[in-house]
């Protein structure tokens, strides 16, 4: 349930020897500090459109365009024909692919993002993969930290709890998976190839490749009166 091959095309990505070694998709949130640091080559062929900050040891591929307001602290490696836009936020350890969308105050932290991936509006993705074009909703939350600070347990096989040892694990989205606006995945979540979380949905778990998260409750419907002055 928790192939690599079963979530992410690896050709989508010039990364693919971050997985090498690798039983689960989440052990290369372990490794991406030293993977960036070691294959970063700091040269920036990007557009810069106003202010923009770039830190050190920051990668910057061809054709891929700064918003006003970027902020990129890196160690970073941000691919060709990129989009950043208004104060979008890359913190440490960020490995971008090509043709990416980074929005308006969103914020990126210790990630992967295979080619097509977009993060367009208000999100924050920590500690996450982002497989070849996944998509984010405008508001959602991909939330990496419990509230008791204790490690991260996935669903295992049989339902059996499985702790991966990750004290930070946001989540594993595959390829073409679209998360609705303002659904918050919380630690550890893993979605499926090409399926779906509808907004405003909090999600926990494992949901499978071709699936629908919805929301089981209908709202109430009543007739409208006009208030008493």
């Amino acid at each position: 349930m928790y192939e690599i091959s079963g979530l992410f095309d690896l050709a989508q990505t010039e990364h693919a020897a971050i997985f090498e070694g690798c039983t689960y998709p989440w052990e290369v949130l372990a490794r991406l500090g030293e993977y960036v640091r070691t294959q970063v080559r700091p040269t920036q062929q990007h557009r810069t459109i106003g202010a923009a900050h770039i830190g050190e040891n920051v990668q910057i591929g061809e054709g891929t365009v700064l918003e006003p307001g970027v902020m990129i602290v890196g160690p970073a490696i941000i691919g060709k024909n990129c989009i950043l836009r208004h104060n979008a936020y890359l913190r440490e350890n960020c490995l971008i692919g090509d043709r990416c969308v980074i929005g308006n105050s969103c914020e990126v932290k210790n990630s992967m993002l295979f080619n097509g991936a977009q993060v367009p509006h208000f999100n924050y993705v920590g500690d996450c993969v982002l497989g070849h074009k996944a998509h984010l909703g405008a508001g959602a939350a991909l939330s990496n930290l419990k509230l008791d600070g204790s490690t991260v347990w996935v669903e295992g096989e049989n339902g059996q709890p499985m702790d991966t040892g990750l004290r930070k694990f946001g989540a594993l989205l595959g390829d073409h998976t679209d998360i609705g606006c303002n659904a918050v995945l919380n630690p550890g979540s893993v979605i499926g190839r090409h399926s779906m979380v509808y907004p405003n949905l909090s999600w926990r778990g494992f949901l499978p490749a071709n699936m629908i998260a919805k929301h089981k409750a209908k709202p109430d419907v009543v007739v409208l009166r006009p208030r008493e002055h």
